[in-house]
């Protein structure tokens, strides 16, 4: 580099993803970090799945009919899209794409297979696999979270041990430990403050 290149630097905003298993909190992790930072577009993520108590449309997901859904693939009006659990799920492509010109750095909560395929489209993404502690504490979590029948919550706790092989594939690992969460939040935090410190930014273009 040359020595006044450094008063020519432009800042790059990131594409952030937060994946991992169901049950690590990733949602809990990202309603915090919201609650703390203002300065990030979070992305809201297109469902046909119902909402759970306390969900709001527009905030936590968009909730739409499957019709809705197939639609919107149809038109290549996402980012990526997959079945989770026999469930839609999606990134509205516009939404990033606007958001990443705004100069906002963007914030992503998605499952493990659709990490992986955002990789692939964005590979300067920023990705972060949020984990707990131990699989025993994440199986109890997912127990206790309610909403999902004896079949399904197998299935889940199936799949989460599954995901946890995909970790190696991330760029950083956080560990969401129990009544720990805003540590969690701050390694997070600390992860996209040293990102940006990086001589070479990365440049997620779409």
């Amino acid at each position: 580099m040359h020595k006044n290149d450094i008063y020519h630097f432009e800042y790059a905003p990131l594409l952030i993803v937060i994946s991992g298993p169901a049950g690590v909190g990733k949602d809990s992790l990202l309603k915090r970090l919201q609650e703390r930072e203002d300065d990030f577009h979070f992305v809201v993520t297109a469902t046909d799945r119902p909402p759970r108590p306390g969900e709001i449309h527009g905030v936590d997901y968009f909730f739409v009919s499957t019709e809705e859904f197939l639609s919107m693939k149809e038109q290549d009006d996402l980012l990526e899209q997959a079945i989770v659990y026999g469930q839609h799920k999606g990134i509205p492509k516009r939404q990033v794409r606007r958001a990443l010109e705004s100069g906002k750095d963007v914030v992503m909560r998605i499952d493990v297979q659709g990490a992986t395929t955002i990789r692939k489209i964005v590979p300067d993404a920023v990705t972060i696999f949020l984990t707990a502690p131990s699989e025993k504490e994440q199986e109890q979590r997912l127990r206790e979270r309610g909403g999902d029948s004896p079949l399904q919550l197998e299935e889940r706790i199936r799949t989460a041990q599954e995901e946890m092989n995909a970790m190696h594939t991330f760029d950083y690992v956080v560990v969401n430990r129990h009544h720990q969460l805003d540590e969690a939040v701050n390694q997070v935090l600390a992860i996209i403050e040293a990102e940006h410190c990086r001589v070479k930014p990365r440049k997620a273009t779409l």
